[in-house]
């Protein structure tokens, strides 16, 4: 179901963020949603040094940790799909398509 469809593992940890703080309804437990994702083929990349250090190298992104890794995992030569303006405008070399369209 999501093949070649990849996701940075500290995405994870920001749905688990919103789902406690009651912005983001799932209607199904978090750990449960993550386990069927994988078991339909989902990839999750782990968060390792070469992607924190990236994460800190970049220029000109803004500060937001969580993004700044989400944008070191796909400099590792994938696409991210996001709806983030911030990351959208930012001027790097990133491969993104825009999800809002």
């Amino acid at each position: 179901m999501f093949a070649d469809v990849a996701v940075s593992a500290v995405s994870m940890w920001e749905i688990g963020m919103l789902v406690g703080r009651g912005r983001f309804a799932l209607g199904i437990d978090p750990a449960a949603w993550r386990r069927g994702l994988l078991a339909d083929g989902l990839i999750e990349i782990p968060v390792d040094g070469q992607i924190a250090l990236r994460a800190g190298l970049l220029s000109d992104l803004h500060g937001d940790p969580a993004d700044r890794i989400i944008v070191a995992t796909a400099l590792s030569g994938h696409q991210l799909v996001t709806a983030d303006r911030r990351i959208l405008g930012w001027s790097g070399p990133l491969r993104r398509h825009d999800a809002r369209t």
